[in-house]
């Protein structure tokens, strides 16, 4: 009975912090944030807990810098990868109807990758 409690208080912190979090985040960040106040919180809890929100579909995954990131929402995920810092950029597109006529279907959500310099690293 004592480990059902437990899991029930982990669950509910790692719901509170989530509910502060709005935008796009990776399973290490909720840790970090969970653990500050549920210290007897593990990595696979997180995990486990990441895992059945996506199948319940409250949350969606991106792929970001080969790493899975997490959205409460079901934005499209966009970001911009500088080849030389490797540092990464993301960014919102409004508006994809040129894919319209080339998609055989509706199209829900989207992933765009784009890699390129930064202008920064430009201006080296």
């Amino acid at each position: 009975m004592g480990r059902q409690n437990r899991a029930t208080k982990q669950k509910e912190a790692i719901k509170f912090e989530l509910d502060k979090i709005d935008s796009f985040f990776n399973a290490e960040e909720l840790f970090e944030r969970v653990k500050q106040k549920e210290k007897s919180i593990g990595m696979a809890t997180i995990y486990r807990f990441l895992r059945e929100a996506k199948e319940k579909g409250e949350l969606f995954t991106y792929l970001c810098n080969r790493k899975t990131i997490y959205s409460k929402g079901k934005k499209s995920h966009c970001h911009f990868e500088c080849e030389k810092s490797g540092k990464i950029i993301h960014f919102t597109i409004d508006n994809i109807d040129f894919l319209k006529d080339k998609i055989p279907g509706t199209i829900t959500s989207f992933q765009l990758e784009v890699k390129g310099i930064c202008k920064d690293c430009c201006k080296k």
